[in-house]
């Protein structure tokens, strides 16, 4: 077993989405390096410029590393973002502020991942059956599609355990909903409570920008029956006070 057979065999035995962990791992793991070893760096600036610095995400997430990471200092993103501020002000017209590294750099960490595990896939099933671990929906399709091209019994055992992982999230949040009610003598158990936070990983992915890519496009920009509806009751609401 090599170092990327137990990099993603642990990953497998964790809680949450395997993939989705290893990423945010990624991301932090190269904001550090970028803060602590390159803010000076005359081509890293030149890249960053190219998108006046980072993502919203990214930035923000830079700056909480500083209160996180003793390595870090501020003073590693006021140098970046003097030098990001000084290009806008000096190309006020033409400064394009829509690209990110770190996320081009996950959408290509991702692919290489999925790749990775597709093709260990006979090994890791045994573990993800037997581990606390969920695919996200996202990284489980994915999966399941790279996969299929490589060994068709693997996929199908692949999705079996996934399906299994749902319906057993759902027994537990039905658990859940049953034993809140007042007229239930025993609360919920710390694994109910957990099937919340659970559930939301399945369908949704942890909070990164990678898996918010496809909430991003035409189709969510488009008019929702529901807004005039919930802006009614919050307008309707403060009319009262």
């Amino acid at each position: 077993m090599d170092a990327l057979d137990i990099y993603l065999s642990e990953a497998f035995e964790r809680d949450g989405c395997p993939v989705c962990t290893l990423l945010r791992n990624f991301e932090e793991k190269t904001l550090t390096t970028l803060l602590y070893e390159h803010p000076n760096d005359p081509s890293l600036i030149e890249e960053l410029k190219k998108g006046l610095g980072l993502c919203p995400y990214h930035s923000w997430k830079a700056l909480e590393l500083t209160s996180k990471n003793p390595l870090i200092d501020p003073l590693s993103i006021a140098v970046i973002y003097e030098r990001m501020l000084d290009h806008y002000l000096r190309n006020w017209d033409n400064a394009d502020g829509n690209r990110c590294m770190i996320c081009t750099m996950s959408r290509e960490k991702e692919e290489t991942l999925i790749d990775a595990i597709a093709d260990r896939m006979k090994e890791l099933l045994n573990r993800y059956e037997e581990s606390p671990a969920i695919l996200c929906r996202k990284h489980f399709q994915m999966l399941l599609e790279r996969t299929k091209k490589l060994d068709k019994k693997h996929a199908a055992r692949l999705e079996a355990i996934q399906k299994l992982k749902g319906e057993k999230l759902q027994r537990l949040l039905k658990a859940f909903i049953e034993k809140s009610s007042y007229l239930h003598d025993e609360g919920p158990t710390e694994e109910e409570i957990l099937s919340i936070r659970q559930t939301i990983l399945l369908l949704k992915g942890e909070p990164l920008p990678i898996n918010q890519e496809s909430f991003l496009g035409a189709e969510s920009r488009g008019r929702s029956p529901w807004k005039r509806r919930l802006s009614f009751r919050f307008q309707g609401k403060n009319s009262k006070g």
